[in-house]
Protein backbone atom coordinates (compact mmCIF):
# COMPACT_ATOMS: atom_id res chain seq x y z
CA UNK A 1 0.00 0.00 0.00
CA UNK A 2 1.31 3.44 -0.94
CA UNK A 3 2.25 5.83 1.85
CA UNK A 4 1.23 9.47 1.82
CA UNK A 5 4.83 10.50 1.18
CA UNK A 6 5.07 8.20 -1.83
CA UNK A 7 1.80 9.51 -3.23
CA UNK A 8 3.10 13.05 -2.84
CA UNK A 9 6.27 12.16 -4.77
CA UNK A 10 4.19 10.70 -7.60
CA UNK A 11 1.95 13.79 -7.59
CA UNK A 12 5.02 16.03 -7.89
CA UNK A 13 6.30 13.86 -10.74
CA UNK A 14 2.94 14.27 -12.47
CA UNK A 15 3.28 18.05 -12.05
CA UNK A 16 6.71 17.89 -13.69
CA UNK A 17 5.11 16.45 -16.80
CA UNK A 18 2.29 18.98 -16.64
CA UNK A 19 4.53 22.05 -16.28
CA UNK A 20 6.82 20.65 -18.98
CA UNK A 21 4.01 20.76 -21.52
CA UNK A 22 2.75 17.14 -21.49
CA UNK A 23 -0.81 17.66 -20.28
CA UNK A 24 -2.70 14.73 -21.79
CA UNK A 25 -3.03 12.18 -18.94
CA UNK A 26 -2.68 9.24 -21.32
CA UNK A 27 0.52 10.74 -22.73
CA UNK A 28 1.89 11.13 -19.20
CA UNK A 29 1.09 7.51 -18.30
CA UNK A 30 2.49 6.32 -21.63
CA UNK A 31 5.81 8.18 -21.20
CA UNK A 32 6.03 7.01 -17.58
CA UNK A 33 5.40 3.45 -18.72
CA UNK A 34 8.31 3.69 -21.15
CA UNK A 35 10.63 4.92 -18.41
CA UNK A 36 9.43 2.34 -15.87
CA UNK A 37 9.94 -0.32 -18.50
CA UNK A 38 13.51 0.89 -19.15
CA UNK A 39 14.23 0.90 -15.41
CA UNK A 40 12.73 -2.56 -14.86
CA UNK A 41 14.60 -4.03 -17.84
CA UNK A 42 17.87 -3.19 -16.12
CA UNK A 43 16.73 -4.52 -12.76
CA UNK A 44 15.20 -7.69 -14.21
CA UNK A 45 18.35 -8.39 -16.21
CA UNK A 46 20.46 -8.08 -13.05
CA UNK A 47 18.07 -10.34 -11.12
CA UNK A 48 18.15 -13.03 -13.81
CA UNK A 49 21.94 -12.88 -13.85
CA UNK A 50 22.05 -13.49 -10.07
CA UNK A 51 19.53 -16.33 -10.30
CA UNK A 52 21.48 -17.99 -13.11
CA UNK A 53 24.72 -17.69 -11.14
CA UNK A 54 23.11 -19.31 -8.09
CA UNK A 55 21.76 -22.16 -10.22
CA UNK A 56 24.94 -22.53 -12.24
CA UNK A 57 23.10 -21.77 -15.48
CA UNK A 58 24.34 -19.64 -18.38
CA UNK A 59 22.90 -16.16 -18.74
CA UNK A 60 23.03 -13.89 -21.75
CA UNK A 61 22.33 -10.29 -20.76
CA UNK A 62 20.43 -8.18 -23.28
CA UNK A 63 22.97 -5.44 -22.53
CA UNK A 64 26.05 -7.67 -22.97
CA UNK A 65 28.77 -6.59 -25.38
CA UNK A 66 27.84 -4.42 -28.31
CA UNK A 67 24.24 -4.01 -29.44
CA UNK A 68 22.81 -2.78 -32.70
CA UNK A 69 20.59 0.31 -32.47
CA UNK A 70 19.41 1.23 -35.93
CA UNK A 71 22.56 1.67 -38.01
CA UNK A 72 24.75 2.27 -34.95
CA UNK A 73 26.72 -0.21 -32.86
CA UNK A 74 27.06 0.83 -29.22
CA UNK A 75 28.12 -0.69 -25.91
CA UNK A 76 25.09 -2.28 -24.32
CA UNK A 77 26.14 -1.18 -20.83
CA UNK A 78 25.46 2.48 -21.55
CA UNK A 79 21.80 1.65 -22.30
CA UNK A 80 21.20 0.53 -18.71
CA UNK A 81 19.26 2.81 -16.40
CA UNK A 82 21.84 2.31 -13.64
CA UNK A 83 24.47 3.72 -15.99
CA UNK A 84 22.84 6.65 -17.79
CA UNK A 85 20.90 8.03 -14.79
CA UNK A 86 24.14 9.58 -13.48
CA UNK A 87 24.95 11.33 -16.77
CA UNK A 88 24.68 15.11 -17.13
CA UNK A 89 21.25 16.23 -18.40
CA UNK A 90 22.33 16.81 -22.01
CA UNK A 91 24.20 13.52 -22.31
CA UNK A 92 21.39 11.59 -20.59
CA UNK A 93 18.83 13.06 -22.97
CA UNK A 94 20.90 12.16 -26.03
CA UNK A 95 21.45 8.58 -24.83
CA UNK A 96 17.77 8.00 -23.99
CA UNK A 97 16.37 9.68 -27.10
CA UNK A 98 18.88 8.41 -29.65
CA UNK A 99 19.83 5.01 -28.22
CA UNK A 100 17.72 3.65 -25.35
CA UNK A 101 14.31 4.44 -26.80
CA UNK A 102 15.05 2.98 -30.27
CA UNK A 103 16.58 -0.02 -28.45
CA UNK A 104 13.39 -0.84 -26.51
CA UNK A 105 11.25 -0.25 -29.61
CA UNK A 106 13.14 -3.00 -31.42
CA UNK A 107 13.64 -5.21 -28.41
CA UNK A 108 11.25 -8.01 -29.37
CA UNK A 109 12.69 -10.08 -32.21
CA UNK A 110 9.29 -11.37 -33.32
CA UNK A 111 7.99 -8.58 -35.56
CA UNK A 112 4.47 -10.05 -35.39
CA UNK A 113 4.33 -9.85 -31.59
CA UNK A 114 2.03 -7.45 -29.77
CA UNK A 115 5.02 -5.61 -28.36
CA UNK A 116 6.58 -5.06 -31.78
CA UNK A 117 3.28 -3.97 -33.33
CA UNK A 118 2.39 -1.35 -30.76
CA UNK A 119 5.86 -0.11 -29.96
CA UNK A 120 6.47 0.49 -33.65
CA UNK A 121 4.71 3.87 -33.58
CA UNK A 122 5.71 4.79 -30.03
CA UNK A 123 7.07 8.35 -29.69
CA UNK A 124 9.44 9.74 -27.07
CA UNK A 125 7.74 13.02 -26.12
CA UNK A 126 9.80 14.45 -23.25
CA UNK A 127 10.86 17.77 -24.80
CA UNK A 128 13.98 18.90 -22.88
CA UNK A 129 17.07 17.44 -21.17
CA UNK A 130 16.27 19.29 -17.91
CA UNK A 131 12.77 17.82 -17.78
CA UNK A 132 14.11 14.29 -18.37
CA UNK A 133 16.70 14.76 -15.63
CA UNK A 134 13.99 15.86 -13.17
CA UNK A 135 11.82 12.87 -14.09
CA UNK A 136 14.66 10.34 -13.79
CA UNK A 137 15.73 11.79 -10.43
CA UNK A 138 12.15 11.69 -9.15
CA UNK A 139 11.74 8.10 -10.32
CA UNK A 140 14.96 7.07 -8.57
CA UNK A 141 13.59 8.56 -5.34
CA UNK A 142 10.25 6.79 -5.81
CA UNK A 143 11.93 3.43 -6.47
CA UNK A 144 14.29 3.90 -3.51
CA UNK A 145 11.42 4.62 -1.15
CA UNK A 146 9.40 1.75 -2.58
CA UNK A 147 12.26 -0.63 -1.78
CA UNK A 148 12.19 0.52 1.86
CA UNK A 149 8.56 -0.51 2.21
CA UNK A 150 9.47 -4.18 1.73
CA UNK A 151 6.21 -4.68 -0.11
CA UNK A 152 6.50 -6.89 -3.17
CA UNK A 153 3.41 -5.31 -4.68
CA UNK A 154 4.31 -1.66 -4.19
CA UNK A 155 5.38 -1.19 -7.83
CA UNK A 156 2.01 -2.41 -8.92
CA UNK A 157 0.48 0.10 -6.52
CA UNK A 158 2.57 2.87 -8.06
CA UNK A 159 1.46 1.93 -11.55
CA UNK A 160 -2.17 1.68 -10.46
CA UNK A 161 -1.92 5.10 -8.86
CA UNK A 162 -0.60 6.51 -12.14
CA UNK A 163 -3.44 4.87 -14.04
CA UNK A 164 -5.95 6.26 -11.55
CA UNK A 165 -4.93 9.73 -12.69
CA UNK A 166 -6.22 9.18 -16.21
CA UNK A 167 -8.83 11.91 -16.26
CA UNK A 168 -10.57 10.42 -19.25
CA UNK A 169 -11.46 7.25 -17.31
CA UNK A 170 -15.20 6.90 -17.07
CA UNK A 171 -15.84 8.42 -20.50
CA UNK A 172 -17.92 6.00 -22.54
CA UNK A 173 -18.18 3.68 -19.57
CA UNK A 174 -14.48 2.84 -19.48
CA UNK A 175 -13.83 2.52 -15.76
CA UNK A 176 -10.46 1.34 -14.52
CA UNK A 177 -11.05 -1.80 -12.49
CA UNK A 178 -9.43 -1.64 -9.03
CA UNK A 179 -6.61 -4.14 -8.74
CA UNK A 180 -7.99 -5.83 -5.61
CA UNK A 181 -11.29 -6.47 -7.40
CA UNK A 182 -9.38 -7.97 -10.33
CA UNK A 183 -7.47 -10.19 -7.92
CA UNK A 184 -10.74 -11.28 -6.29
CA UNK A 185 -12.16 -12.34 -9.65
CA UNK A 186 -8.97 -14.21 -10.53
CA UNK A 187 -9.09 -16.10 -7.23
CA UNK A 188 -12.75 -16.97 -7.77
CA UNK A 189 -11.99 -18.57 -11.15
CA UNK A 190 -8.67 -20.17 -10.12
CA UNK A 191 -6.77 -20.17 -13.48
CA UNK A 192 -5.05 -23.42 -14.50
CA UNK A 193 -1.75 -24.02 -16.26
CA UNK A 194 -3.50 -25.08 -19.49
CA UNK A 195 -6.11 -22.31 -19.58
CA UNK A 196 -6.46 -19.96 -22.55
CA UNK A 197 -7.41 -16.62 -20.99
CA UNK A 198 -9.04 -13.66 -22.70
CA UNK A 199 -10.17 -10.14 -21.86
CA UNK A 200 -12.08 -8.74 -24.87
CA UNK A 201 -11.89 -5.18 -23.49
CA UNK A 202 -8.45 -5.35 -21.92
CA UNK A 203 -7.36 -1.70 -21.55
CA UNK A 204 -3.99 -1.82 -19.79
CA UNK A 205 -4.25 -5.65 -19.44
CA UNK A 206 -4.93 -5.61 -15.70
CA UNK A 207 -6.90 -8.88 -15.70
CA UNK A 208 -4.27 -10.66 -17.80
CA UNK A 209 -1.40 -9.45 -15.61
CA UNK A 210 -3.24 -10.51 -12.44
CA UNK A 211 -3.97 -13.95 -13.89
CA UNK A 212 -0.32 -14.33 -14.87
CA UNK A 213 0.87 -13.35 -11.37
CA UNK A 214 -1.63 -15.73 -9.77
CA UNK A 215 -0.33 -18.61 -11.88
CA UNK A 216 3.27 -17.76 -10.92
CA UNK A 217 2.27 -17.89 -7.25
CA UNK A 218 0.08 -20.99 -7.30
CA UNK A 219 1.41 -23.14 -10.15
CA UNK A 220 5.02 -22.07 -10.57
CA UNK A 221 6.53 -25.56 -10.59
CA UNK A 222 3.80 -27.00 -12.80
CA UNK A 223 4.37 -24.29 -15.42
CA UNK A 224 8.05 -23.40 -15.31
CA UNK A 225 9.41 -26.93 -14.88
CA UNK A 226 7.50 -28.10 -17.94
CA UNK A 227 8.74 -26.94 -21.34
CA UNK A 228 5.35 -27.17 -23.08
CA UNK A 229 3.41 -25.45 -20.32
CA UNK A 230 6.00 -22.70 -20.04
CA UNK A 231 5.80 -22.12 -23.79
CA UNK A 232 2.00 -22.02 -23.50
CA UNK A 233 2.27 -19.50 -20.65
CA UNK A 234 4.68 -17.25 -22.52
CA UNK A 235 3.17 -17.36 -25.99
CA UNK A 236 -0.36 -18.74 -26.16
CA UNK A 237 -2.21 -18.30 -22.85
CA UNK A 238 -3.06 -14.58 -22.73
CA UNK A 239 -5.29 -12.75 -25.21
CA UNK A 240 -6.53 -9.18 -25.01
CA UNK A 241 -8.40 -6.84 -27.36
CA UNK A 242 -9.03 -3.11 -27.27
CA UNK A 243 -9.75 -0.20 -29.60
CA UNK A 244 -7.29 2.28 -28.05
CA UNK A 245 -3.76 1.88 -29.40
CA UNK A 246 -2.27 3.76 -26.45
CA UNK A 247 -3.90 1.30 -24.07
CA UNK A 248 -2.69 -1.60 -26.20
CA UNK A 249 0.86 -0.25 -26.10
CA UNK A 250 0.73 0.15 -22.30
CA UNK A 251 -0.85 -3.30 -22.00
CA UNK A 252 1.86 -4.97 -24.11
CA UNK A 253 4.63 -3.36 -22.05
CA UNK A 254 2.79 -4.17 -18.84
CA UNK A 255 2.64 -7.86 -19.79
CA UNK A 256 6.28 -8.00 -20.91
CA UNK A 257 7.44 -6.27 -17.72
CA UNK A 258 5.62 -8.97 -15.75
CA UNK A 259 7.57 -11.69 -17.53
CA UNK A 260 5.10 -12.70 -20.26
CA UNK A 261 7.11 -12.58 -23.46
CA UNK A 262 4.49 -12.75 -26.18
CA UNK A 263 0.88 -12.09 -25.20
CA UNK A 264 -1.68 -11.78 -27.98
CA UNK A 265 -2.71 -8.14 -27.61
CA UNK A 266 -4.61 -6.92 -30.65
CA UNK A 267 -6.54 -3.91 -31.91
CA UNK A 268 -10.06 -5.22 -32.35
CA UNK A 269 -13.68 -4.18 -31.94
CA UNK A 270 -14.78 -7.25 -30.03
CA UNK A 271 -18.50 -6.77 -30.74
CA UNK A 272 -18.12 -6.45 -34.50
CA UNK A 273 -17.44 -8.95 -37.26
CA UNK A 274 -13.73 -8.13 -36.73
CA UNK A 275 -13.88 -10.66 -33.93
CA UNK A 276 -14.27 -14.15 -35.40
CA UNK A 277 -13.47 -16.04 -32.18
CA UNK A 278 -15.83 -18.87 -31.31
CA UNK A 279 -15.31 -21.51 -28.61
CA UNK A 280 -11.65 -20.58 -28.33
CA UNK A 281 -11.04 -19.67 -24.67
CA UNK A 282 -11.34 -21.53 -21.38
CA UNK A 283 -11.45 -18.47 -19.14
CA UNK A 284 -12.76 -14.94 -19.68
CA UNK A 285 -12.11 -12.19 -17.14
CA UNK A 286 -13.53 -8.81 -18.04
CA UNK A 287 -15.04 -5.50 -17.09
CA UNK A 288 -16.53 -4.49 -20.44
CA UNK A 289 -17.58 -0.90 -21.10
CA UNK A 290 -21.10 0.15 -20.12
CA UNK A 291 -21.47 2.99 -22.56
CA UNK A 292 -25.16 2.66 -23.12
CA UNK A 293 -26.08 2.11 -26.75
CA UNK A 294 -24.21 1.67 -30.04
CA UNK A 295 -25.02 1.35 -33.69
CA UNK A 296 -26.58 -2.05 -34.29
CA UNK A 297 -25.15 -2.09 -37.84
CA UNK A 298 -21.63 -2.63 -36.51
CA UNK A 299 -22.58 -5.47 -34.16
CA UNK A 300 -21.93 -9.04 -35.21
CA UNK A 301 -25.18 -10.59 -36.45
CA UNK A 302 -24.89 -13.78 -34.40
CA UNK A 303 -24.74 -11.74 -31.17
CA UNK A 304 -27.98 -10.00 -32.10
CA UNK A 305 -29.63 -13.38 -32.63
CA UNK A 306 -28.99 -14.26 -29.00
CA UNK A 307 -29.66 -10.81 -27.59
CA UNK A 308 -31.29 -8.23 -29.87
CA UNK A 309 -30.22 -4.95 -28.28
CA UNK A 310 -27.91 -1.96 -28.63
CA UNK A 311 -26.73 -2.13 -25.01
CA UNK A 312 -23.07 -3.06 -24.82
CA UNK A 313 -23.27 -4.71 -21.39
CA UNK A 314 -25.76 -7.27 -22.74
CA UNK A 315 -23.95 -7.80 -26.04
CA UNK A 316 -20.68 -8.46 -24.24
CA UNK A 317 -22.31 -11.21 -22.17
CA UNK A 318 -23.56 -12.82 -25.37
CA UNK A 319 -20.05 -12.44 -26.82
CA UNK A 320 -18.43 -14.16 -23.83
CA UNK A 321 -20.71 -17.17 -24.22
CA UNK A 322 -19.80 -17.37 -27.91
CA UNK A 323 -16.05 -17.09 -27.28
CA UNK A 324 -15.85 -19.66 -24.47
CA UNK A 325 -15.27 -23.34 -25.05
CA UNK A 326 -17.73 -25.76 -23.50
CA UNK A 327 -16.57 -26.05 -19.90
CA UNK A 328 -15.00 -22.60 -20.00
CA UNK A 329 -15.52 -20.22 -17.10
CA UNK A 330 -16.28 -16.55 -16.96
CA UNK A 331 -16.13 -13.86 -14.26
CA UNK A 332 -17.38 -10.51 -15.50
CA UNK A 333 -18.48 -7.20 -14.03
CA UNK A 334 -21.90 -5.93 -15.06
CA UNK A 335 -23.97 -2.89 -14.04
CA UNK A 336 -26.86 -3.70 -11.72
CA UNK A 337 -29.36 -3.02 -14.49
CA UNK A 338 -28.33 -6.28 -16.16
CA UNK A 339 -29.62 -8.17 -13.12
CA UNK A 340 -33.16 -6.80 -13.08
CA UNK A 341 -33.78 -4.97 -16.38
CA UNK A 342 -37.27 -5.69 -17.70
CA UNK A 343 -36.63 -5.48 -21.45
CA UNK A 344 -36.79 -8.60 -23.58
CA UNK A 345 -33.04 -8.42 -24.22
CA UNK A 346 -32.31 -8.29 -20.47
CA UNK A 347 -34.54 -11.29 -19.78
CA UNK A 348 -33.16 -13.21 -22.76
CA UNK A 349 -29.52 -12.98 -21.66
CA UNK A 350 -30.37 -13.91 -18.06
CA UNK A 351 -32.48 -16.83 -19.27
CA UNK A 352 -29.58 -17.95 -21.48
CA UNK A 353 -27.20 -18.01 -18.51
CA UNK A 354 -29.61 -19.81 -16.19
CA UNK A 355 -31.25 -22.27 -18.59
CA UNK A 356 -28.54 -23.11 -21.12
CA UNK A 357 -25.40 -22.75 -19.01
CA UNK A 358 -24.42 -22.89 -15.37
CA UNK A 359 -24.75 -19.61 -13.50
CA UNK A 360 -22.74 -20.09 -10.31
CA UNK A 361 -22.66 -16.81 -8.45
CA UNK A 362 -24.01 -13.27 -8.36
CA UNK A 363 -21.82 -11.01 -6.22
CA UNK A 364 -23.33 -7.62 -5.49
CA UNK A 365 -20.64 -4.94 -4.98
CA UNK A 366 -21.04 -1.59 -3.19
CA UNK A 367 -21.48 1.44 -5.45
CA UNK A 368 -18.29 3.07 -4.16
CA UNK A 369 -16.01 0.44 -5.72
CA UNK A 370 -15.47 2.56 -8.84
CA UNK A 371 -15.14 5.92 -7.16
CA UNK A 372 -13.88 8.52 -7.86
CA UNK A 373 -14.82 7.74 -11.48
CA UNK A 374 -18.45 6.95 -10.81
CA UNK A 375 -20.83 5.69 -8.17
CA UNK A 376 -22.38 3.06 -10.43
CA UNK A 377 -23.66 -0.08 -8.71
CA UNK A 378 -22.19 -3.25 -10.16
CA UNK A 379 -22.09 -7.00 -9.69
CA UNK A 380 -19.81 -9.88 -10.64
CA UNK A 381 -21.33 -12.81 -12.52
CA UNK A 382 -19.50 -16.13 -12.32
CA UNK A 383 -20.61 -18.79 -14.78
CA UNK A 384 -19.59 -21.89 -16.72
CA UNK A 385 -20.50 -22.49 -20.35
CA UNK A 386 -22.14 -25.91 -20.72
CA UNK A 387 -24.46 -25.56 -23.72
CA UNK A 388 -27.29 -27.54 -22.12
CA UNK A 389 -27.92 -26.15 -18.66
CA UNK A 390 -26.60 -27.05 -15.27
CA UNK A 391 -27.86 -24.29 -13.02
CA UNK A 392 -29.26 -25.91 -9.91
CA UNK A 393 -28.75 -23.20 -7.31
CA UNK A 394 -27.24 -19.72 -7.61
CA UNK A 395 -25.03 -18.37 -4.87
CA UNK A 396 -25.62 -14.73 -3.90
CA UNK A 397 -23.21 -12.62 -1.89
CA UNK A 398 -23.92 -9.12 -0.62
CA UNK A 399 -20.51 -7.40 -0.48
CA UNK A 400 -20.68 -4.44 1.90
CA UNK A 401 -16.99 -3.51 2.10
CA UNK A 402 -13.89 -4.07 -0.04
CA UNK A 403 -11.14 -2.83 2.29
CA UNK A 404 -11.38 0.82 1.21
CA UNK A 405 -13.66 3.69 2.10
CA UNK A 406 -16.57 4.03 -0.31
CA UNK A 407 -16.08 7.75 -0.88
CA UNK A 408 -13.94 9.53 -3.47
CA UNK A 409 -10.80 9.26 -1.32
CA UNK A 410 -10.88 5.41 -1.18
CA UNK A 411 -8.60 5.23 1.86
CA UNK A 412 -7.81 1.79 3.39
CA UNK A 413 -10.19 0.58 6.11
CA UNK A 414 -10.43 -2.54 8.25
CA UNK A 415 -13.76 -3.74 6.88
CA UNK A 416 -13.20 -6.13 3.97
CA UNK A 417 -15.58 -8.85 2.80
CA UNK A 418 -13.35 -10.17 0.00
CA UNK A 419 -11.46 -12.86 1.98
CA UNK A 420 -14.77 -14.18 3.36
CA UNK A 421 -16.35 -14.04 -0.09
CA UNK A 422 -13.58 -16.06 -1.75
CA UNK A 423 -13.47 -18.56 1.09
CA UNK A 424 -17.21 -19.16 1.02
CA UNK A 425 -17.34 -19.48 -2.76
CA UNK A 426 -14.70 -22.19 -2.74
CA UNK A 427 -16.37 -23.96 0.17
CA UNK A 428 -19.50 -24.64 -1.86
CA UNK A 429 -19.92 -28.34 -2.58
CA UNK A 430 -20.92 -28.97 -6.19
CA UNK A 431 -23.37 -31.84 -6.39
CA UNK A 432 -24.67 -33.54 -9.55
CA UNK A 433 -27.83 -32.02 -10.91
CA UNK A 434 -30.58 -33.39 -13.09
CA UNK A 435 -29.87 -30.94 -15.86
CA UNK A 436 -26.21 -31.88 -16.04
CA UNK A 437 -26.96 -35.59 -15.95
CA UNK A 438 -28.23 -35.35 -19.50
CA UNK A 439 -25.56 -36.19 -21.97
CA UNK A 440 -23.11 -38.26 -20.00
CA UNK A 441 -23.97 -38.31 -16.30
CA UNK A 442 -21.33 -37.69 -13.66
CA UNK A 443 -18.37 -38.06 -16.01
CA UNK A 444 -19.82 -35.54 -18.41
CA UNK A 445 -20.48 -33.23 -15.49
CA UNK A 446 -16.85 -33.33 -14.42
CA UNK A 447 -15.89 -32.28 -17.93
CA UNK A 448 -18.28 -29.36 -17.99
CA UNK A 449 -17.78 -27.90 -14.55
CA UNK A 450 -14.68 -25.91 -13.56
CA UNK A 451 -11.76 -28.04 -12.44
CA UNK A 452 -11.93 -26.47 -9.00
CA UNK A 453 -15.49 -27.68 -8.59
CA UNK A 454 -14.87 -31.39 -8.15
CA UNK A 455 -18.02 -33.21 -7.14
CA UNK A 456 -16.32 -35.04 -4.32
CA UNK A 457 -14.41 -32.18 -2.74
CA UNK A 458 -15.19 -28.56 -1.93
CA UNK A 459 -11.55 -27.77 -2.45
CA UNK A 460 -11.29 -29.00 -6.01
CA UNK A 461 -8.18 -30.20 -7.80
CA UNK A 462 -5.07 -29.23 -5.89
CA UNK A 463 -6.96 -27.79 -2.93
CA UNK A 464 -8.56 -24.40 -2.53
CA UNK A 465 -6.87 -21.84 -4.73
CA UNK A 466 -6.75 -18.99 -2.28
CA UNK A 467 -7.68 -19.64 1.33
CA UNK A 468 -8.57 -22.48 3.61
CA UNK A 469 -12.24 -23.40 3.77
CA UNK A 470 -13.64 -22.74 7.22
CA UNK A 471 -17.32 -23.41 6.59
CA UNK A 472 -18.53 -26.78 5.45
CA UNK A 473 -20.62 -26.92 2.28
CA UNK A 474 -23.62 -27.96 4.37
CA UNK A 475 -23.32 -24.92 6.61
CA UNK A 476 -23.01 -22.55 3.66
CA UNK A 477 -25.99 -24.20 1.98
CA UNK A 478 -28.07 -23.84 5.11
CA UNK A 479 -27.52 -20.10 5.54
CA UNK A 480 -30.70 -18.08 5.83
CA UNK A 481 -31.71 -15.34 3.41
CA UNK A 482 -30.95 -12.81 6.13
CA UNK A 483 -27.23 -13.72 5.98
CA UNK A 484 -24.64 -12.02 3.79
CA UNK A 485 -24.51 -15.02 1.45
CA UNK A 486 -27.07 -17.64 0.57
CA UNK A 487 -28.21 -20.06 -2.15
CA UNK A 488 -31.34 -19.59 -4.27
CA UNK A 489 -32.90 -22.54 -6.15
CA UNK A 490 -33.12 -22.20 -9.90
CA UNK A 491 -36.92 -22.60 -9.93
CA UNK A 492 -37.37 -19.58 -7.68
CA UNK A 493 -35.27 -17.51 -10.08
CA UNK A 494 -37.36 -18.75 -13.02
CA UNK A 495 -40.58 -17.90 -11.17
CA UNK A 496 -39.27 -14.36 -10.68
CA UNK A 497 -38.70 -13.79 -14.39
CA UNK A 498 -34.96 -14.59 -14.13
CA UNK A 499 -34.44 -11.58 -11.87
CA UNK A 500 -30.90 -11.79 -10.45
CA UNK A 501 -30.90 -8.76 -8.15
CA UNK A 502 -29.96 -9.76 -4.61
CA UNK A 503 -32.72 -7.60 -3.11
CA UNK A 504 -35.27 -9.85 -4.78
CA UNK A 505 -34.22 -12.76 -2.57
CA UNK A 506 -32.51 -11.28 0.46
CA UNK A 507 -34.68 -11.00 3.57
CA UNK A 508 -34.24 -8.04 5.85
CA UNK A 509 -34.85 -8.46 9.54
CA UNK A 510 -36.49 -5.51 11.21
CA UNK A 511 -35.87 -5.20 14.92
CA UNK A 512 -38.98 -3.83 16.63
CA UNK A 513 -38.38 -0.63 18.52
CA UNK A 514 -40.31 -0.15 21.73
CA UNK A 515 -41.32 3.39 22.56
CA UNK A 516 -42.64 4.64 25.93
CA UNK A 517 -46.40 5.22 26.28
CA UNK A 518 -47.79 8.37 24.71
CA UNK A 519 -48.77 9.71 28.11
CA UNK A 520 -45.16 9.48 29.28
CA UNK A 521 -43.88 11.28 26.18
CA UNK A 522 -46.48 14.06 26.64
CA UNK A 523 -45.49 14.45 30.30
CA UNK A 524 -41.80 14.86 29.32
CA UNK A 525 -42.78 17.47 26.72
CA UNK A 526 -44.83 19.42 29.27
CA UNK A 527 -41.98 19.28 31.81
CA UNK A 528 -39.57 20.52 29.13
CA UNK A 529 -41.97 23.29 28.15
CA UNK A 530 -42.28 24.37 31.79
CA UNK A 531 -38.49 24.41 32.16
CA UNK A 532 -38.12 26.55 29.04
CA UNK A 533 -40.83 28.96 30.29
CA UNK A 534 -39.08 29.28 33.63
CA UNK A 535 -35.79 30.03 31.93
CA UNK A 536 -37.39 32.73 29.77
CA UNK A 537 -38.91 34.33 32.88
CA UNK A 538 -35.48 34.45 34.51
CA UNK A 539 -33.93 36.03 31.44
CA UNK A 540 -36.72 38.60 31.25
CA UNK A 541 -36.07 39.52 34.88
CA UNK A 542 -32.47 40.35 34.08
CA UNK A 543 -33.39 42.94 31.44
Amino acid sequence: MLTGELRNKIDRLWETFWTGGITNPLDVVEQMTYLMFIHDLDETDNLRAKESAMLGLPHQSIFAGEVQVGDRTVAGEQLKWSRFHDFPAGQMYAVVQELVFPFIKGLHTDKDSAYAKYMGDAIFKIPTPLMLEKIVTAMDEIYAQAEQLHDTDVRGDIYEYLLSKIATAGVNGQFRTPRHIIRMMVELTDPKADDVICDPACGTAGFLVAAGEYLKERRREEIFFNREKKDHYMNHMFHGFDMDRTMLRIGAMNMMTHGIDNPFIEYRDSLSDQNPDREKYTLILANPPFKGSLDADIVSADLLKLCKTKKTELLFLALFLRMLKVGGRGAVIVPDGVLFGSSKAHRDIRRELVENHRLEAVISMPSGVFKPYAGVSTAVLVFTKTGHGGTDQVWFYDMKADGFSLDDKRTPVQENDIPDLVRRFHSLKKVPTASLSEGGGAERRRELLPQSADADSPLGEGGTPSVACGDSPLKEGARARTEQSFLVPKQEIVDNGYDLSINKYKQVEYTPVEYPPTSEILKKLRDLEAEISKGLDELEGMV
